[in-house]
Order: C-alpha cells, then structure tokens, then sequence
C-alpha cells in the first residue's frame, strides 16, 4: 500500500499519545463550566476564525464548556494532543484522513467553511496550468498541512504524482513570499490572509483559488475533527463544543465586517486589514456550515476528498471512501442524547 511520507504509521505517535494522556485530558467539570476545561488551537489565518469568534463571544462559555486558546503548535503536535484528549476539537481539513487511517485516534463532527487556500506564482512565471506543476518545487507553511493536502491533490488531477514529480519545502507562512522571490520555490501554496494578501501586491497570478476551482469549489475545505478519547469518555462536552462553533459560524456569515473588526482588533489574525478579513470572511460561505444539515454535508464532502487522496495515493487506491467515512464521522449530538438517558 502506498502511504504518504508526512504521515507515518500510529506507532510512530506512541510517545507523544503516552506523554500527553499522563499530562492532561481536560480539567474536571465545575459550576460554570460543567463539560469541563480542554484547549483548542489557532493560529493567525482567516480559516480560525470561528475558533476565536466561539472564544470572544462567549460561545463555548454559553455551552459550559471552558476552552483555552493556543497557538505555535505543529500539525503534528496538535494531531498528537487531539488524540490523547488534551485537545478536545481542532480545526483540520482532509490531511487528517492518512492519519486516521494509519490509527490516529479522531472523529470527524462536522464541517467550518470553504475556500481558504490558494496556489500563486509570480505573475512573469512560464507556469499557467496545474500540468506544468511536474517537476516543480512548491512552499507551503509544513509537510502534511492543508495547503500541502491541496496542493497534491491540484497536482494529481493534472497526473502528475505529488510524491515523486514535485518538490515540497516548508517555510513559516510570513517567509513563504521571500522564498519566490530567492529563487528557492516556484509556487506558493498559502492559506488566507497570507495568500491574498500576497496576490493583492499585483506581483502574483493566482493559479487555484478551492473556493473556484470545481474540484474544490462549494465543498468544506476546513472540518472539525473531535478527540476519539472524549468523544467516547464525555461526549457531552464535545456536543457542547460543537454547538459552540456552530453559534460562530452563524454568527460570522451574518456578521462578516463586525467579525473582521474584533478579529483584528483582539489581534487574532495576521493582519490588520479589516476590509480584506470581512471581504474573505463573507466568501467563504459561512452560513451553509452551521447546525445538523451541515454535519451531514460535511460528511459528503469528506467521502469525496478520500477519494480524491486514494487517487494520488495518500490513501490506498482500492480504500471504499463511504466505508472509511462512515467509520470515523459520528453524529455527536446523537451519541450526547444516547448518553444521557
């Protein structure tokens, strides 16, 4: 079976899963906070915005549920602690699934928005379609991460094998311009604000935008993957977390302008482009990704991705994607209720 190289075996996570389980699986439950205190992490992209959204609104709070915000975390690292339950929901895309099927311990719950990530090339570049990937060298912000997930699967469509035919090197996403401009890459595969930001200098091409492209274009590129161990120890605070995203993303997509302004102002993006953060915030579709419909179309879009990551072979070629689907997707607020009575 052909496995990606950025996602080794479960084994390899052994360690780490038995050093964070000793360490921390949440703080117990108190008046307030009834499910309990768990982290989940963010970083300065436009795609966490409900992440911070659900904290400064008191969204997770309204739920019961205490969530403490941290940032600086590799992919890695935070598949890690999302497995051993220190984290309790992290905000992921279809990266997470060789993981999972390697036996990384998560379940996907439901769905954020779409269209966050864009592959650029400088705007004189002899490159013009996703053919003339093959061979090339592509930056993205860490191997395993979305942009690098997109950008393979971009790659693949044109049958050019992501593995062997393109070069991957991984900058901070603040460095990811410099490196175009040395020399050392010929694509940039950025998340927002970075790659519009980037594309607004008038010195770059867009060559795919996911939130346009049709083999992307109106399907959830960003998921919410649950901590396998809570999910069976307190479902309740991952409902409660849940429907605390559920209250940002509505929240947002009626909101887009106000989102932006406490965004930047509280310094949660990395930016401090209030137009361009509400004019990204409004194109991502928010108000398709909030309540029960949503988990459900979610889970259609996550069959669809496994498919297209067994054609590229991150996962195995003969994978049945609706079975692997139907494994790891729960309904959360089904399994709450079967709890509680």
């Amino acid at each position: 079976m052909k496995r990606i190289f950025a996602v080794p075996p479960a084994a390899v996570f052994l360690p780490a899963l038995f050093f964070l389980a000793l360490s921390a699986c949440g703080k117990k439950g108190s008046d307030q906070y009834p499910h309990g205190e768990y982290e989940i992490g963010y970083s300065g992209s436009t795609c966490g915005s409900p992440t911070s959204i659900a904290s400064l609104k008191g969204f997770f709070d309204e739920e019961g549920v205490k969530i403490d915000l941290v940032s600086g975390n590799t992919f890695e690292a935070t598949r890690a602690a999302l497995a051993a339950g220190k984290v309790i929901v992290e905000n992921g895309d279809f990266q997470y699934f060789p993981g999972v099927y390697n036996g990384l311990d998560v379940k996907l719950i439901g769905g954020l928005h779409e269209g966050c990530i864009k592959l650029l090339v400088p705007k004189d570049s002899p490159i013009t379609g996703l053919g003339d990937l093959r061979g090339k060298t592509i930056a993205v912000d860490e191997i395993g991460g979305t942009p690098h997930a997109v950008a393979s699967v971009a790659a693949g469509s044109a049958g050019i094998d992501p593995q062997t035919e393109i070069n991957w090197l991984p900058y901070p996403n603040d460095q990811i311009s410099q490196s175009i401009e040395k020399g050392e890459v010929d694509v940039a595969a950025l998340w927002d604000p970075f790659a519009t930001t980037l594309e607004n200098t008038g010195n770059y091409r867009v060559l795919l935008d996911i939130s346009e492209h049709p083999l992307f274009a109106g399907k959830a590129c960003c998921f919410l993957f649950a901590s396998g161990k809570l999910v069976r120890e307190n479902p309740g605070a991952v409902a409660a977390t849940l429907r605390g995203y559920h209250k940002a993303v509505a929240w947002i997509g009626a909101n887009p302008a106000e989102a932006a302004q406490l965004l930047v102002s509280e310094k949660k993006v990395a930016t401090e482009d209030v137009d361009l953060v509400a004019g990204l915030l409004g194109h991502y579709n928010y108000g398709h990704h909030s309540g029960s419909e949503a988990n459900a179309r979610a889970k259609e879009d996550a069959v669809y991705f496994a498919r297209e990551l067994s054609k590229i072979g991150y996962l195995p070629a003969d994978l049945d994607a609706e079975q692997f689907v139907d494994d790891i997707y729960v309904d959360i607020f089904a399994l709450e209720a079967e709890a509680q009575k």
